[in-house]
């Protein structure tokens, strides 16, 4: 099996000196192609450091990161960009919507913004709402919708384009138990059918018996990896 996410010896650090602040501090992993997996740790042990490292939205000081066998490091910014629109799809807890726009507007954009040709961005970003149970909620704005409402809109933009790797980070932060189960469940479906590979930082025990595998995050380091045999 290919691997989706291939790091070797990663580190970033914050500052210089004295009050440098060493956030990863040589992180080896390996995560299959199609995997859900889950990343915890304390808050301050890197998990979204390690996030936006892998999602090209910042640059580690040391170590190189593949990600389905593209180095990220030497890619200008330029570069970075564009390849951060093809392969990598964002969730996060805040849900990070465009409030005056419909969820399907909300989807719609990222396949604006890729130039999808428009009938094409129809009838995808119908497709993604409809993935997530939304269809029906097309024209509403997000302060017409409840806060999994949001996230699952959140969602169908994420995947909107395709990406082979979805990051989240504490997607179901804001959300309740029954919420929360339902967008891990839906989390697991999209990794099968889209065939995705998800990493996902969260503080929430629910993840555990959804994901493929937990990864703990210690000290800017992995310290312990558990597979689920489920």
């Amino acid at each position: 099996m290919p691997l989706a996410i291939n790091v070797e010896h990663l580190e970033r650090t914050f500052g210089s000196g004295q009050n440098s602040i060493r956030a990863l501090r040589g992180v080896d992993l390996q995560i299959d192609a199609g995997q859900f997996v889950a990343l915890k740790g304390r808050s301050g042990s890197g998990k979204t450091t390690l996030l936006n490292c892998l999602g090209g939205l910042d640059e580690p000081t040391a170590g190189t990161i593949e990600i389905y066998g593209r180095a990220l490091q030497g890619l200008s910014d330029k570069e970075r960009t564009i390849w951060r629109r093809a392969e990598v799809g964002f969730i996060f807890q805040s849900f990070g919507l465009i409030p005056t726009l419909s969820a399907f507007e909300n989807v719609e954009l990222m396949l604006r913004i890729a130039k999808a040709p428009r009938k094409e961005r129809a009838e995808r970003a119908h497709y993604c709402l409809d993935l997530v149970g939304l269809n029906k909620w097309a024209g509403h704005r997000p302060y017409e919708m409840s806060g999994g409402q949001q996230q699952r809109v959140a969602i169908a933009r994420a995947i909107a384009n395709r990406p082979r790797l979805i990051l989240a980070d504490e997607p179901t932060g804001e959300l309740d138990t029954e919420t929360a189960q339902d967008v891990l469940t839906l989390f697991r479906q999209i990794v099968h059918e889209e065939e995705m590979t998800m990493l996902m930082a969260s503080h929430d025990s629910l993840v555990d018996e959804y994901v493929d595998q937990v990864l703990h995050l210690q000290d800017g380091v992995i310290a312990k990896v558990m597979r689920n045999e489920n």
